[in-house]
């Protein structure tokens, strides 16, 4: 692909215009290109990592970068790059394959990834400096056969055990922790809250869930991201449908063919409101395809999902609401994407202990992946539920305040502690 033919912000244009990817290897840039050539699906916070990454290096002395990019040049000449192998400012499939098939890439990726080790310290140290408060609600449903006291085993030293006054109505519960008031009342979530305050917008406030409670309390609908397991299920059907009957007729001959058949599997508006953004139909496909069982479990696509989240639109406020799946029906690898309720005659039965056990699990992987990212270290506070549960489970910096909380918390108390703590 051309330089000049990438499509990228009017500050990373102007970058290139100026000559800073000739300044850099060959393969470097290449590699660079490969993770920005679909530019207007990325997230803004995708984006803003590519311009933060080489206004540094364009900051940055001739000498500084050339001693940052010599273990790669030096691979490049051992690899045989030059300018007949490769022109600059392409990037093609070929030299995939070239990067790809040589025997030195384990050494070349070594390089790169010592190049991103040296830099990534210093963009990390930006967006601390520039940090705000963050917030992650991780909900268990009250389905489990255990007490609060069985919960988050696995995070139980990171973090405080709180008390809480839980509702005589227990689907109050969700709404009270949310909102701060009934249901019946339609207030704003706080989500909602944060997606419209100074340091929110587009992107900021999501909603991943099982089913559509949290999403259904949602009164603006435009300021939270919301991405529901039951409301895709149409898009789901069709998408086992579609793979299963390419791999059937054989249309795919190899990876690549496969690849881009997927690609074409876009949400249908008819499926969902997904369908309107162009980077939330990508993802919805995406967080589907890639994952492994997020087509047919709904805890997995929850996972899968929220950590995929994380990684690539860093969401500064995050409401993640899992539930009890079906227990899993023997199947094989060649149906990892067909329609379980179809294809396995026998009936689908409800699991909340093996729920349980996934969920321990899940629970430790969503902080750590968010505590992987500066944007989340010593400004986030995290909130483990279940739903009508009498204790939640709190970890955060020393300034939370509901990580010194000594007395039994009504959920309005615990909302407004929620808001003070975003500024909303």
């Amino acid at each position: 692909m051309p330089g000049n033919a990438l499509k990228v912000s009017p500050k990373l244009q102007g970058l290139m215009d100026k000559g800073l990817m000739d300044s850099l290897p060959v393969s470097f840039f290449a590699f660079c290109v490969d993770q920005m050539k679909e530019w207007e699906l990325l997230f803004p916070a995708e984006r803003n990592y590519y311009e933060r990454l080489f206004g540094l290096l364009d900051r940055s002395s001739a000498q500084s970068v050339a001693l940052l990019f010599a273990p790669i040049r030096e691979v490049e000449r051992k690899m045989g790059v030059n300018e007949k192998t490769w022109p600059k400012g392409q990037f093609t499939l070929e030299q995939v394959d070239f990067l790809s098939r040589n025997p030195r890439y384990p050494e070349w990726r070594s390089a790169v990834s010592g190049v991103f080790a040296q830099l990534d310290p210093l963009l990390d140290a930006e967006i601390m400096r520039d940090g705000h408060a963050r917030l992650v609600i991780v909900i268990a449903p009250g389905q489990l056969p255990v007490g609060p006291d069985r919960m988050w085993m696995r995070l139980q030293g990171s973090g405080k055990r709180v008390a809480i006054e839980a509702p005589d109505r227990v689907e109050e519960f969700v709404p009270l922790l949310l909102t701060g008031r009934e249901q019946a009342h339609r207030a704003p979530t706080i989500a909602e809250l944060f997606g419209n305050s100074k340091n929110g917008g587009p992107f900021t406030s999501w909603i991943v869930e099982v089913g559509t409670g949290l999403s259904d309390l949602a009164v603006d609908s435009k300021s939270v991201v919301k991405y529901s397991y039951e409301s895709l299920q149409q898009y789901r059907k069709r998408l086992m449908r579609e793979v299963q009957r390419v791999v059937d007729a054989q249309e795919a001959q190899g990876p690549r063919q496969l690849s881009a058949r997927l690609k074409q599997l876009k949400i249908l508006a008819a499926e969902g409101d997904l369908a309107g953004d162009p980077i939330l139909s990508e993802f919805a496909r995406s967080i589907l395809l890639s994952g492994n069982g997020t087509l047919l479990i709904n805890n997995t696509f929850v996972e899968w999902a929220s950590v995929q989240a994380v990684r690539r639109a860093r969401p500064s406020v995050a409401l993640i609401g899992f539930g009890i799946r079906n227990k899993i029906k023997p199947f094989s690898s060649l149906l990892i994407y067909a329609d379980q309720d179809t294809a396995n005659p026998i009936p689908s039965q409800m699991d909340t202990l093996g729920s349980y056990v996934d969920l321990e699990v899940f629970y430790q992987y969503i902080w750590q992946e968010f505590e992987k990212y500066a944007e989340y270290r010593n400004n986030t506070a995290y909130l483990f539920v279940g739903e009508g549960m009498e204790e939640m489970l709190a970890i955060g910096p020393p300034d939370f305040p509901l990580v010194a909380a000594a007395h039994p918390l009504t959920l309005p108390a615990v909302f407004q502690h929620l808001k003070n703590w975003l500024g909303v």
